[in-house]
């Protein structure tokens, strides 16, 4: 085993965050620390990119503010990363949505995933 795997193996936590792909909507609880204060911060948005793999995997999450598109990129196995819920299922058919960030209004939209026998 390559030494730089087995350390980011060692170092690593395990976090339990459910499965998600591109094009779900989901909440992400991010913890934020100013000065000795510390509070949890829900982003709400559109998964655009899943990337990287192991302890480098990062995915990039799109919300639209007051008629401005505001992306975040957080990696996955941060500690600071309290809770994330999944939403919706979107049904694309790609693996990075950057064409999200040309479109306005309705035509933004991510159909939603209809699943048979799917229980939550």
């Amino acid at each position: 085993m390559d030494a730089i795997k087995f350390v980011n193996k060692e170092l690593s936590k395990k976090n339990e965050h459910p499965n998600f792909r591109p094009g779900d909507n989901v909440v992400v609880s991010y913890k934020i620390v100013e000065g000795s204060k510390e509070r949890i911060q829900a982003y709400r948005g559109d998964v655009i990119q899943v990337k990287g793999t192991g302890e480098t995997k990062t995915f990039t999450v799109r919300k639209m503010s007051n008629g401005v598109g505001v992306e975040r990129v957080f990696p996955l196995s941060s500690p600071n990363i309290v809770k994330i819920e999944v939403l919706k299922h979107g049904k694309v058919r790609r693996a990075r949505l950057y064409y999200l960030r040309g479109l306005v209004g309705k035509k933004a939209r991510i159909k939603e995933k209809t699943r048979v026998g799917f229980k939550k």
